[in-house]
């Protein structure tokens, strides 16, 4: 019989897909360690995502430090996708150690952990992450913006509120403009698409003008 271990180092993403979805409907703690190191270096997105579920399938006190451990690490992806899983996971204990993660130069880890801060920050810090996140308003590519955006509003406009009012009069107009997208968001949950296509074409209208320009 093939081992798992075997079967994700299959160069088919189908087969690495049915391994780690067996290993989801059959969960055994043994697997454990070959699932966390797959996650660092799984290429197919889909893959890693059954990762996630797979690990949320195991019982969740040895799952949880193994992952942390996952925090500390230099690959960029073992860091995301450890955030990624925490979140699913939900334990709230583990929020001193994604806070850290909230300014990773590497911008899918920091993407990642401001998903996963929303989600694991405790009520009394709420505020402080909310400030921490507004350091980043209008820095980034639009799926940076977005994500900042989204993971602003879930932290509900009381939250946000004194944060947003502090930077609508910021004297870079990036900075405004990305207050006025979370402001659209927490009106308008779903404009986040409309949002994206926006700030598209904005970029495209600037490209050109550079480009006519020099």
């Amino acid at each position: 019989m093939t081992s798992l271990a075997d079967s994700l180092a299959d160069p088919r993403s189908s087969v690495r897909l049915r391994a780690v979805m067996a290993a989801g409907t059959h969960p055994d703690v043994a697997d454990l360690d070959v699932l966390v190191e797959q996650c660092a270096v799984e290429p197919d997105f889909f893959v890693r995502d059954m990762l996630t579920w797979t690990l949320t399938r195991l019982p969740a006190d040895a799952v949880v430090p193994r992952v942390v451990a996952e925090l500390g690490r230099s690959v960029p992806q073992a860091r995301s996708q450890a955030l990624h899983t925490l979140s699913k996971i939900g334990d709230r204990r583990t929020w001193p150690d994604v806070r850290p993660l909230l300014e990773d130069p590497d911008d899918e880890v920091a993407r990642a952990a401001w998903r996963t801060a929303v989600a694991l920050v405790p009520d009394a810090e709420s505020g402080a992450l909310a400030r921490t996140l507004a350091t980043h308003l209008g820095t980034g590519d639009r799926e940076t913006r977005l994500t900042l955006a989204r993971a602003m509003v879930a932290l509900g406009e009381d939250t946000l509120r004194p944060v947003l009012d502090a930077a609508a009069g910021h004297r870079d107009a990036e900075v405004r403009d990305h207050v006025a997208e979370v402001e659209r968001l927490l009106r308008d949950p779903d404009a986040a698409s409309g949002l994206a296509l926006e700030r598209a074409r904005r970029e495209v209208a600037l490209g050109r003008t550079r480009s006519a320009k020099g």
